[in-house]
């Protein structure tokens, strides 16, 4: 079973980019969540996410590096294991240039020479440890946690989420799902994650879905379902240029996935962690530093105190167990 990697960069600094960005947008904007420095800039940790692939991920078949046509000086892309990819490679025009990851996500299954099974990673969620391929896949499936979360709607993460989950009950009933794949989604690997599913039995409707913020396993086939099922949906969302809450996101091809029962039960939160860099740089920099999970996701934010001070621990982090340049570094 061959595996791909597919990680999404923008450098903020490039001038085309700046151009462009201030043609539709006007200015950055730290008010704004769609608009914020931290949706955008680069910490200088790509190559760690690069070596932490070669040292402990070197099973991957190809990793296809998403960008508007940008490269780092550093990256060699004549590396075979690198397909360097064009924005214009796989979203149609009308919707270029974007600046919304969510649309850039829902369109990625059309990458020229994209392998049927794939894990897709923002630029923040790093490998610091070793990792099989039994971690994302088993049996031909991707590995996931079918639980329900409460969701408050306040945020716009939130408010987007809830756009997937009415999508998802119009095209599926939550009592039918539930009994077809029952073992799948009361799994004692889940332990305490499972509390809402097991409270929400006899609820009619499916509600929001635990989404471990980090690497994610897909199939190519869940993209081709759902684009075929829902396309005139996803095509308005690709339309936003810019974040709204009108969004449909990339948690909606995993529930989907979910849905149709092709996973394989892991509690992901097992070796995975999200570390919101505003209120856990500490455990940040402590998690990198000893290794503590196979995958971290470093959660930017403009409000993060000390800022150069937490980037440079950090970066002494990562350098103390990746140390050396990876094959992909000129």
């Amino acid at each position: 079973m061959d595996i791909d990697f597919v990680i999404t960069w923008v450098d903020m600094d490039d001038p085309k980019w700046r151009a462009d960005f201030a043609k539709y947008a006007g200015k950055i904007d730290n008010t704004n969540n769609s608009l914020s420095e931290a949706r955008f800039r680069d910490h200088g940790f790509l190559k760690y996410w690069f070596r932490g692939v070669e040292e402990f991920a070197p099973w991957v078949r190809k990793i296809h590096f998403v960008t508007c046509g940008q490269k780092p000086d550093w990256l060699d892309e004549n590396n075979p294991k690198i397909n360097l990819v064009n924005h214009e490679d796989f979203i149609p025009k009308q919707f270029l240039p974007c600046f919304n990851s969510t649309s850039i996500e829902s369109h990625m299954y059309k990458i020229p020479g994209l392998s049927e099974h794939f894990v897709y990673f923002n630029d923040d969620f790093f490998i610091i440890n070793k990792v099989g391929k039994e971690r994302f896949f088993q049996n031909g499936l991707p590995c996931d946690i079918a639980a329900f979360r409460y969701n408050s709607g306040l945020s716009q993460w939130e408010k987007r989420i809830r756009n997937n989950i009415r999508l998802i009950n119009k095209h599926f009933d939550k009592k039918e799902v539930l009994r077809v794949h029952h073992d799948k989604w009361y799994n004692k690997m889940y332990g305490k994650k499972a509390r809402l599913t097991y409270l929400l039995k006899f609820y009619p409707k499916f509600v929001t879905l635990r989404t471990p913020h980090n690497a994610q396993p897909y199939l190519k086939k869940t993209f081709e379902d759902v684009w075929s099922a829902a396309g005139e949906e996803l095509l308005k969302s690709s339309a936003h240029r810019f974040r709204t809450t009108k969004d449909l996101t990339p948690e909606l091809f995993r529930t989907w996935q979910i849905c149709q029962g092709n996973f394989v039960p892991y509690n992901t939160y097992q070796d995975t962690k999200m570390l919101p860099l505003l209120i856990k740089s500490e455990q940040a920099i402590e998690a990198v530093r000893n290794q503590s999970y196979k995958l971290v996701c470093l959660n930017d934010n403009v409000h993060i105190r000390n800022y150069s001070q937490v980037m440079d621990e950090l970066e002494k982090a990562f350098d103390s167990i990746l140390p050396s340049k990876s094959s992909f570094e000129i």
